[in-house]
Protein backbone atom coordinates (compact mmCIF):
# COMPACT_ATOMS: atom_id res chain seq x y z
CA UNK A 1 0.00 0.00 0.00
CA UNK A 2 1.48 3.56 -0.44
CA UNK A 3 1.50 4.78 3.02
CA UNK A 4 1.57 8.99 1.97
CA UNK A 5 -1.15 10.84 0.19
CA UNK A 6 0.18 12.33 -3.19
CA UNK A 7 0.26 15.89 -2.86
CA UNK A 8 1.38 16.89 -6.57
CA UNK A 9 -2.04 14.61 -6.99
CA UNK A 10 -4.30 16.24 -5.06
CA UNK A 11 -3.50 19.77 -6.02
CA UNK A 12 -4.35 18.78 -9.60
CA UNK A 13 -8.15 18.59 -9.18
CA UNK A 14 -7.77 21.76 -7.58
CA UNK A 15 -8.21 23.91 -10.54
CA UNK A 16 -12.24 24.02 -11.41
CA UNK A 17 -13.83 26.00 -8.95
CA UNK A 18 -16.44 23.99 -7.25
CA UNK A 19 -20.24 25.43 -6.86
CA UNK A 20 -23.02 23.22 -4.88
CA UNK A 21 -25.54 22.30 -7.25
CA UNK A 22 -28.27 22.74 -4.51
CA UNK A 23 -28.65 25.70 -2.25
CA UNK A 24 -27.25 24.94 1.53
CA UNK A 25 -26.53 26.43 4.58
CA UNK A 26 -23.27 27.84 5.34
CA UNK A 27 -21.80 30.14 8.26
CA UNK A 28 -19.85 32.53 6.55
CA UNK A 29 -20.08 34.46 3.64
CA UNK A 30 -18.41 32.81 0.38
CA UNK A 31 -19.31 31.25 -3.05
CA UNK A 32 -22.98 29.28 -2.61
CA UNK A 33 -26.38 29.64 -2.14
CA UNK A 34 -28.12 29.78 1.46
CA UNK A 35 -31.38 28.25 1.09
CA UNK A 36 -32.74 30.91 3.19
CA UNK A 37 -34.33 33.86 0.94
CA UNK A 38 -33.76 37.14 3.11
CA UNK A 39 -33.23 40.80 2.34
CA UNK A 40 -29.51 41.23 2.25
CA UNK A 41 -26.59 40.83 -0.11
CA UNK A 42 -27.67 39.68 -3.54
CA UNK A 43 -30.60 40.45 -5.68
CA UNK A 44 -32.37 37.00 -7.32
CA UNK A 45 -35.97 37.56 -8.14
CA UNK A 46 -39.42 38.96 -8.37
CA UNK A 47 -42.18 37.99 -6.66
CA UNK A 48 -45.58 38.97 -5.85
CA UNK A 49 -46.82 41.45 -3.40
CA UNK A 50 -48.98 39.71 -0.57
CA UNK A 51 -51.40 42.10 1.16
CA UNK A 52 -50.50 42.75 4.62
CA UNK A 53 -46.90 41.97 4.31
CA UNK A 54 -44.29 45.04 4.44
CA UNK A 55 -44.20 47.36 1.24
CA UNK A 56 -40.16 48.24 2.17
CA UNK A 57 -39.35 46.00 -0.63
CA UNK A 58 -41.73 46.60 -2.97
CA UNK A 59 -39.78 47.42 -6.67
CA UNK A 60 -41.59 50.99 -7.37
CA UNK A 61 -39.96 51.07 -10.92
CA UNK A 62 -41.73 47.84 -11.71
CA UNK A 63 -44.85 49.10 -10.51
CA UNK A 64 -44.58 52.02 -12.68
CA UNK A 65 -44.37 50.09 -15.91
CA UNK A 66 -46.96 47.14 -14.91
CA UNK A 67 -49.20 48.76 -12.14
CA UNK A 68 -48.53 45.77 -10.48
CA UNK A 69 -46.83 45.39 -7.01
CA UNK A 70 -44.10 42.84 -6.87
CA UNK A 71 -41.25 42.58 -4.40
CA UNK A 72 -37.27 41.78 -4.10
CA UNK A 73 -35.78 38.67 -2.80
CA UNK A 74 -32.15 38.21 -2.43
CA UNK A 75 -30.40 35.62 -1.61
CA UNK A 76 -27.03 35.59 0.70
CA UNK A 77 -24.27 33.58 -0.81
CA UNK A 78 -22.25 31.16 1.75
CA UNK A 79 -20.01 28.77 2.09
CA UNK A 80 -20.52 24.91 1.51
CA UNK A 81 -20.50 22.34 4.41
CA UNK A 82 -19.03 19.29 3.15
CA UNK A 83 -18.77 15.59 4.30
CA UNK A 84 -16.17 13.30 3.13
CA UNK A 85 -17.72 9.72 3.78
CA UNK A 86 -15.49 6.72 2.92
CA UNK A 87 -15.74 2.85 3.32
CA UNK A 88 -12.67 1.55 4.83
CA UNK A 89 -13.98 -2.22 4.86
CA UNK A 90 -12.05 -5.37 4.18
CA UNK A 91 -13.47 -5.28 0.15
CA UNK A 92 -12.11 -1.97 -0.36
CA UNK A 93 -8.43 -3.36 -0.10
CA UNK A 94 -9.37 -5.09 -3.08
CA UNK A 95 -7.50 -5.70 -5.36
CA UNK A 96 -3.99 -6.06 -3.70
CA UNK A 97 -0.49 -6.77 -5.17
CA UNK A 98 -0.82 -4.32 -7.35
CA UNK A 99 1.46 -1.77 -8.87
CA UNK A 100 -1.67 0.97 -8.83
CA UNK A 101 -4.31 1.79 -6.30
CA UNK A 102 -6.09 -0.19 -4.39
CA UNK A 103 -10.00 1.11 -3.73
CA UNK A 104 -9.26 2.32 -0.40
CA UNK A 105 -6.76 4.20 -1.42
CA UNK A 106 -8.33 5.31 -4.75
CA UNK A 107 -10.96 6.73 -2.09
CA UNK A 108 -8.75 8.49 0.37
CA UNK A 109 -6.68 10.37 -2.92
CA UNK A 110 -9.92 11.36 -4.03
CA UNK A 111 -11.39 12.29 -1.06
CA UNK A 112 -7.64 15.17 -0.47
CA UNK A 113 -8.27 16.34 -3.37
CA UNK A 114 -11.52 17.41 -2.76
CA UNK A 115 -10.56 18.89 0.42
CA UNK A 116 -7.73 20.81 -0.75
CA UNK A 117 -10.33 22.07 -3.69
CA UNK A 118 -12.97 23.29 -1.27
CA UNK A 119 -9.80 24.70 1.53
CA UNK A 120 -9.41 26.97 -1.66
CA UNK A 121 -12.48 28.15 -1.30
CA UNK A 122 -12.76 28.38 2.51
CA UNK A 123 -15.70 25.39 2.83
CA UNK A 124 -15.90 23.45 5.43
CA UNK A 125 -14.96 19.78 5.52
CA UNK A 126 -16.01 16.61 7.93
CA UNK A 127 -15.17 13.22 7.64
CA UNK A 128 -16.83 10.01 8.10
CA UNK A 129 -15.23 6.66 8.20
CA UNK A 130 -17.04 3.56 8.10
CA UNK A 131 -17.09 -0.21 8.11
CA UNK A 132 -19.37 -2.16 10.26
CA UNK A 133 -20.19 0.96 12.25
CA UNK A 134 -19.32 4.14 12.12
CA UNK A 135 -15.77 4.50 12.91
CA UNK A 136 -15.30 8.19 12.92
CA UNK A 137 -17.34 10.86 12.33
CA UNK A 138 -16.12 14.54 12.56
CA UNK A 139 -18.17 17.78 11.87
CA UNK A 140 -17.76 20.38 9.12
CA UNK A 141 -15.09 22.96 9.89
CA UNK A 142 -13.60 25.25 7.53
CA UNK A 143 -10.35 25.77 10.11
CA UNK A 144 -7.14 24.83 9.65
CA UNK A 145 -6.40 22.74 12.68
CA UNK A 146 -9.21 20.65 11.79
CA UNK A 147 -8.33 20.25 8.05
CA UNK A 148 -4.72 19.00 9.10
CA UNK A 149 -6.67 16.71 11.32
CA UNK A 150 -8.98 15.16 8.18
CA UNK A 151 -5.70 14.79 6.52
CA UNK A 152 -3.92 13.15 9.01
CA UNK A 153 -6.56 10.55 9.68
CA UNK A 154 -6.37 9.58 5.84
CA UNK A 155 -2.55 9.43 6.66
CA UNK A 156 -3.70 6.86 8.99
CA UNK A 157 -5.61 4.63 7.16
CA UNK A 158 -3.47 4.31 4.20
CA UNK A 159 -0.55 3.31 7.01
CA UNK A 160 -3.42 0.41 8.13
CA UNK A 161 -2.63 -3.30 7.55
CA UNK A 162 -5.83 -4.88 5.96
CA UNK A 163 -7.98 -6.58 8.52
CA UNK A 164 -10.69 -8.78 8.33
CA UNK A 165 -13.82 -6.12 8.54
CA UNK A 166 -17.09 -7.14 7.13
CA UNK A 167 -19.47 -3.81 6.37
CA UNK A 168 -22.90 -1.81 7.22
CA UNK A 169 -22.94 0.37 5.23
CA UNK A 170 -26.98 0.69 5.06
CA UNK A 171 -26.63 1.43 8.87
CA UNK A 172 -23.69 3.55 8.67
CA UNK A 173 -25.74 5.95 6.34
CA UNK A 174 -28.80 6.14 8.28
CA UNK A 175 -26.19 6.79 11.26
CA UNK A 176 -24.52 9.80 9.36
CA UNK A 177 -27.49 11.33 7.71
CA UNK A 178 -28.54 11.75 11.70
CA UNK A 179 -25.67 13.42 12.84
CA UNK A 180 -25.21 16.05 9.57
CA UNK A 181 -27.59 18.48 11.45
CA UNK A 182 -27.18 20.97 8.24
CA UNK A 183 -27.65 20.76 4.61
CA UNK A 184 -24.65 19.51 3.03
CA UNK A 185 -22.86 18.17 -0.14
CA UNK A 186 -21.98 14.67 0.82
CA UNK A 187 -19.45 13.05 -1.05
CA UNK A 188 -19.52 8.81 -0.65
CA UNK A 189 -16.67 6.69 -1.61
CA UNK A 190 -18.01 2.88 -1.78
CA UNK A 191 -17.98 -0.05 -3.46
CA UNK A 192 -21.65 -0.28 -2.36
CA UNK A 193 -21.06 -3.94 -1.02
CA UNK A 194 -23.21 -4.55 1.81
CA UNK A 195 -22.50 -7.66 4.11
CA UNK A 196 -25.08 -6.86 6.61
CA UNK A 197 -28.09 -8.61 6.56
CA UNK A 198 -29.92 -5.95 5.29
CA UNK A 199 -30.58 -5.83 1.08
CA UNK A 200 -30.26 -3.82 -1.60
CA UNK A 201 -33.64 -2.30 -0.97
CA UNK A 202 -32.19 -1.24 2.69
CA UNK A 203 -28.87 0.28 1.45
CA UNK A 204 -31.04 2.29 -0.99
CA UNK A 205 -33.35 3.48 1.45
CA UNK A 206 -30.35 4.86 3.42
CA UNK A 207 -29.28 7.06 0.71
CA UNK A 208 -32.74 8.42 0.25
CA UNK A 209 -32.53 9.02 3.80
CA UNK A 210 -29.52 11.55 2.89
CA UNK A 211 -31.96 12.82 0.70
CA UNK A 212 -34.37 13.20 2.98
CA UNK A 213 -32.24 15.51 5.16
CA UNK A 214 -32.24 17.74 2.04
CA UNK A 215 -28.68 17.14 1.60
CA UNK A 216 -27.19 16.62 -1.96
CA UNK A 217 -25.23 13.38 -2.15
CA UNK A 218 -22.33 12.58 -4.36
CA UNK A 219 -21.81 8.68 -4.71
CA UNK A 220 -18.48 7.74 -5.95
CA UNK A 221 -18.94 3.91 -6.93
CA UNK A 222 -15.23 2.55 -6.62
CA UNK A 223 -14.26 -0.17 -8.50
CA UNK A 224 -12.39 -2.89 -10.46
CA UNK A 225 -14.01 -2.82 -12.97
CA UNK A 226 -11.79 -5.08 -15.07
CA UNK A 227 -11.92 -7.72 -11.93
CA UNK A 228 -15.50 -6.82 -10.56
CA UNK A 229 -17.64 -6.01 -12.93
CA UNK A 230 -16.25 -7.30 -16.35
CA UNK A 231 -14.75 -10.40 -14.40
CA UNK A 232 -11.80 -10.35 -17.05
CA UNK A 233 -9.37 -13.44 -15.84
CA UNK A 234 -6.90 -15.87 -17.52
CA UNK A 235 -8.60 -19.17 -18.19
CA UNK A 236 -7.33 -21.38 -15.39
CA UNK A 237 -8.73 -22.35 -11.80
CA UNK A 238 -8.97 -20.03 -9.20
CA UNK A 239 -9.06 -19.61 -5.19
CA UNK A 240 -11.51 -16.97 -4.71
CA UNK A 241 -11.60 -15.73 -1.03
CA UNK A 242 -14.35 -13.31 0.08
CA UNK A 243 -12.04 -10.58 1.45
CA UNK A 244 -15.05 -9.92 4.68
CA UNK A 245 -15.92 -13.46 5.35
CA UNK A 246 -12.77 -15.15 4.66
CA UNK A 247 -14.77 -17.80 2.09
CA UNK A 248 -13.55 -19.57 -0.17
CA UNK A 249 -14.47 -20.92 -2.97
CA UNK A 250 -12.09 -22.52 -5.89
CA UNK A 251 -13.18 -22.25 -9.62
CA UNK A 252 -12.34 -21.33 -13.06
CA UNK A 253 -13.93 -18.02 -13.88
CA UNK A 254 -14.67 -18.81 -17.63
CA UNK A 255 -17.51 -21.29 -16.27
CA UNK A 256 -19.73 -18.53 -14.56
CA UNK A 257 -18.13 -14.95 -16.81
CA UNK A 258 -20.80 -14.88 -18.29
CA UNK A 259 -23.55 -15.24 -15.65
CA UNK A 260 -21.74 -13.23 -13.23
CA UNK A 261 -21.05 -10.44 -15.75
CA UNK A 262 -25.03 -10.22 -16.61
CA UNK A 263 -25.36 -9.84 -12.39
CA UNK A 264 -22.82 -7.71 -11.86
CA UNK A 265 -23.99 -5.25 -14.78
CA UNK A 266 -27.44 -5.23 -13.46
CA UNK A 267 -26.85 -4.13 -10.35
CA UNK A 268 -24.49 -0.91 -11.44
CA UNK A 269 -27.68 -0.56 -13.85
CA UNK A 270 -30.21 -0.53 -11.19
CA UNK A 271 -27.97 1.60 -8.46
CA UNK A 272 -27.57 4.22 -11.43
CA UNK A 273 -31.29 4.23 -12.15
CA UNK A 274 -31.60 4.73 -8.42
CA UNK A 275 -29.64 7.75 -8.01
CA UNK A 276 -30.66 9.15 -11.10
CA UNK A 277 -34.40 8.45 -9.55
CA UNK A 278 -33.38 10.40 -6.78
CA UNK A 279 -30.79 13.26 -8.12
CA UNK A 280 -27.99 11.48 -6.51
CA UNK A 281 -24.81 12.16 -8.73
CA UNK A 282 -23.47 8.58 -9.68
CA UNK A 283 -19.79 8.95 -10.65
CA UNK A 284 -18.01 5.64 -11.85
CA UNK A 285 -14.42 5.72 -10.16
CA UNK A 286 -12.63 2.79 -11.56
CA UNK A 287 -9.57 2.50 -9.70
CA UNK A 288 -7.66 1.43 -13.28
CA UNK A 289 -7.87 5.07 -14.40
CA UNK A 290 -5.96 8.07 -12.67
CA UNK A 291 -7.75 9.75 -10.01
CA UNK A 292 -6.88 13.26 -10.88
CA UNK A 293 -8.92 11.72 -14.73
CA UNK A 294 -11.62 10.29 -12.60
CA UNK A 295 -12.08 13.56 -10.70
CA UNK A 296 -11.59 16.13 -13.13
CA UNK A 297 -13.87 14.65 -15.68
CA UNK A 298 -16.71 14.77 -12.84
CA UNK A 299 -16.00 18.78 -12.05
CA UNK A 300 -16.07 19.62 -15.70
CA UNK A 301 -19.71 18.12 -15.43
CA UNK A 302 -20.48 19.32 -12.90
CA UNK A 303 -19.09 23.04 -13.82
CA UNK A 304 -21.50 22.44 -17.00
CA UNK A 305 -24.99 21.79 -14.82
CA UNK A 306 -24.62 24.82 -12.29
Amino acid sequence: MQEEINQQLVESAGSLEFLAKQAVEGFITGLHKSPFHGFSVEFAEHRLYNNGESTRHIDWKLFARTEKLFVKRYEEETNLRCQLVIDQSSSMYFPQDTKGFNKLEFSIHAAASLMILLRKQRDAVGLSLFDETVTLHTPSRSSMTHQRYVFHELEQILKQKPETKKTSATDALHQIAEQLHRRSLVFIFSDMVDNSHEGTEELFAALQHLRYNKHEVVLFNVVDRQHEIDFKLENQPYRFIDMESGEEVKLNPASIQSTYKAAAEAYETNLKLFCGQNRIDFVEADVNQPVDQVLMAYLIKRSKMV
